[in-house]
């Protein structure tokens, strides 16, 4: 198996991102998979053509990408990526879209194709908090999220892809009041367990992650 694993550049004044640099720190294999390793820009389209055409060069079997998500404090593995692009900063190159489609002629909506459930008892278990999140946002990491999903569903139909947002690191809340972040060795051994829990579910399991509101 094959696993194209995405982290995105620094964004929104920051200079480093966690989603990169945890990428980066990746085994090369994981639980017997191959891992591949993409830098992708935090930029509306130019995001999702970077990951096609790596898609295209490398043939993976799963596509996982990564967001920064200041603010969280856990490992979020997302379920759903909604058609829609409402960015309140801008991406990297300036774009702001606002209640724009990302694919006009795509569904409301598009469910992760990873066993979500499996993957966050799995980062349990390794000892890092982590949840099923059901919003994505509606910035570049919703933007990937959904878009390649569309890029599966209409040229790769088979190939699997979903989403984990992850922490700010220590080094980025110093100057954060109360913000939560994650040490970036944890985040990576918590990915591990992700990663770990795709090449071993290929069906979900059936566990209450829901929330109340």
């Amino acid at each position: 198996m094959k696993i194209l694993v995405t982290g995105f550049d620094p964004f929104g004044g920051e200079t480093i991102n966690p989603a990169i640099e945890s990428v980066k720190r990746l085994d090369d294999v994981i639980a017997g998979a191959e891992i591949i390793k993409l830098e992708v820009p935090t930029v509306c389209y130019k995001s999702i053509e970077t990951i096609r055409q790596k898609i295209i060069e490398c043939d993976p079997d799963v596509i996982l990408s990564i967001g920064q998500a200041g603010g969280r404090t856990d490992l979020s593995v997302e379920r759903v990526g909604i058609n829609v692009s409402d960015c309140a900063i801008p991406d990297n190159e300036g774009n702001t879209p606002t209640d724009e489609p990302i694919f006009a002629d795509g569904p409301d909506a598009y469910f992760s194709a990873l066993p979500i459930k499996a993957m966050v008892l799995e980062i349990r278990a390794a000892g890092i908090p982590a949840s099923v999140s059901n919003t994505a946002g509606t910035f570049i990491c919703n933007h990937v999220l959904y878009g390649i999903r569309y890029v599966c569903e209409h040229e790769f139909p088979g190939k699997r892809s979903g989403f984990i947002h992850i922490p700010f690191m220590p080094e980025q809340t110093v100057n954060k009041r109360n913000m939560p972040s994650m040490n970036l060795n944890d985040i990576v051994k918590g990915l591990t367990a992700a990663i770990t829990a795709i090449v071993t579910y290929s069906d979900d399991i059936h566990t209450a992650e829901g929330t109340t509101h």
